[in-house]
């Protein structure tokens, strides 16, 4: 298994991170309508960088902002700021959650693709060609 896992690289666990953040991505979209649902999104940057830790661009001076205003868990997860306030306290914006999750399946399929051909050529390795 570990000869299978070392082949495939970071992108089996991409895949799951993918398919995590697009069941989120759904989450919000199903809640639209749903008073005081706060949207939720993952940080897949800092999720893979537990996986394959990363040098991570920092501050050179106190005096320097940090980037971005929204603070993440452990996890990756981080509540999302909205454009535009809901009078019921809902933070789901349809529009940019339907942009996110196209662009989601999009990396979803990336990622599958990196996979299949990684395994195309595992399968002709094993086959001689």
């Amino acid at each position: 298994m570990d000869l299978l896992n070392s082949a495939l690289g970071i992108h089996d666990k991409a895949l799951r991170v993918r398919n995590q953040r697009m069941e989120l991505l759904a989450r919000n979209i199903a809640n639209e309508d749903t008073p005081h649902f706060k949207a939720r999104e993952l940080d897949f940057k800092q999720v893979m960088a537990k996986f394959e830790p990363q040098e991570m661009i920092t501050s050179t001076h106190t005096t320097h902002f940090e980037y971005g205003d929204e603070k993440t868990d452990d996890d990756g997860l981080r509540y999302r700021v909205p454009f535009n306030a809901s009078m019921d306290g809902n933070t789901v914006e349809i529009t940019v959650e339907q942009a996110k999750y196209g662009k989601a399946a999009a990396d979803y399929q990336a990622t599958l693709t990196f996979i299949e051909n990684r395994v195309n050529s595992i399968r002709k390795a094993l086959r001689g060609e």
